[in-house]
């Protein structure tokens, strides 16, 4: 079988909604009985016995995708290449999640796994955070090299003429946005025995956990990244993004604040587009029982997932140990803006490498999987954020 290796060409929305459809985004068209029949579990088998035939039978199909893949992506894997079309694949019937270290010596650590009276559906989930950013930005993917994205920084001028006057000249001015990829890794162990003889979905196990764990920490740079130590820069931390200071050092969140995160988009001409608040669960619970003035009983946050009539996310991604004066590691941020120009930009698709060497003489496997990525904002006027709200 064979995948057209499709270069369909992106648009991508900015603050005026103009469209640039030059960005690609390469797309391997994989039929969904692919999708379906794509296994893990084969391509790690394949990794670990290079000289078993069966194990390399076995792995064909997940083979021709990884090779399939590395031509549109144009980059070599380090083991196999997992395309966004599989990793976005959902089965209606798999309702296995993953946890980490697994092995069937252990029971709490995978050896429930290997029960002939195993019930797979009945499989507990790790509590996790909610990762927002991936459903609201805008994904940029099948990037290649660095990516730089005009965008208009400045306009012409309009000037009033006497009688016969001249017009004085003027002109548009232009910028770009720059991204370059970053690499996010996770890992997990399992035992060479529970990839052979476990019961359970194992490979759902270790797809699901490794994907949630990389898609978090994703989640959680496009919010707060640093800019440093490897990171891309999230939308806190972007230089001029609209700024509401509670206090010197921090204050309680109220209807001011609300209205202000709003006015600081507003005023740019911002407030366009794929509107939003985002905080977390500690700021909702205050918000609940902050009255918009006192003696109302009129709540800056209803009971609707809705705030000054504009949709709230709310994840635990969004910091709650920030520091504001000797407010220190207490202080909660708070975002409003057009959610549609945060970009989020991955180059290739997650790579899989299978490590046979570290645990040899154990016979475990460490299982690896890479992302390239980066994050921009299109436009830093379209956000505003309040970084020393109090919540105890």
């Amino acid at each position: 079988m064979t995948f057209p290796l499709n270069r369909r060409l992106r648009p991508l929305a900015s603050l005026n909604d103009e469209r640039q459809p030059w960005l690609p985004a390469p797309e391997l068209g994989i039929g969904v009985k692919d999708l379906a029949r794509f296994s893990f579990t084969n391509a790690i088998r394949a990794m670990v016995f290079p000289n078993d035939s069966a194990a390399q039978r076995a792995a064909g199909l997940e083979r021709e995708i990884s090779e399939a893949a590395s031509k549109a992506y144009g980059v070599q894997p380090r083991g196999f290449f997992i395309p966004s079309e599989v990793l976005s694949y959902r089965d209606p019937d798999a309702r296995a999640r993953g946890k980490r270290d697994l092995v069937v010596g252990t029971d709490t650590a995978g050896g429930h796994t290997v029960a002939t009276d195993l019930l797979a559906s009945s499989f507990i989930d790790l509590l996790r955070n909610r990762a927002a950013m991936l459903r609201v930005g805008t994904l940029l993917t099948g990037l290649r090299g660095n990516v730089d994205i005009p965008k208009l920084s400045g306009s012409a001028t309009a000037y009033w003429l006497a009688e016969n006057e001249d017009t004085t000249e003027s002109q548009q001015t232009f910028s770009q946005v720059q991204m370059t990829p970053h690499t996010v890794a996770a890992m997990t162990d399992l035992s060479r025995r529970i990839i052979l003889q476990s019961s359970l979905d194992i490979e759902g196990l270790v797809r699901s956990d490794l994907a949630l764990v990389l898609g978090l920490e994703i989640d959680r740079v496009a919010i707060n990244g640093t800019g440093s130590s490897g990171e891309p820069t999230g939308i806190l931390n972007t230089s001029g993004i609209g700024d509401v200071a509670g206090g010197l050092n921090g204050a309680a969140p109220d209807w001011a604040d609300i209205v202000n995160l709003e006015s600081q988009v507003a005023i740019d001409n911002a407030d366009v587009g794929t509107l939003y608040y985002a905080t977390n669960s500690r700021v909702r619970s205050k918000l609940k029982v902050t009255e918009k003035a006192s003696g109302t009983a009129a709540f800056v946050w209803p009971d609707s997932e809705m705030v000054n009539g504009y949709q709230a996310l709310v994840t635990n991604q969004v910091p709650h140990d920030l520091d504001k004066g000797t407010s220190t590691g207490v202080c909660s941020a708070i975002l409003f803006g057009n959610f549609a120009d945060l970009l989020i930009g991955m180059w290739g698709g997650l790579d899989l490498v299978v490590d046979t060497a570290t645990f040899s003489a154990r016979g475990a496997l460490r299982l690896v999987m890479f992302q390239d990525l980066d994050i921009a904002v299109r436009h830093p006027e379209s956000f505003a954020a309040m970084q020393d709200a109090l919540t105890a």
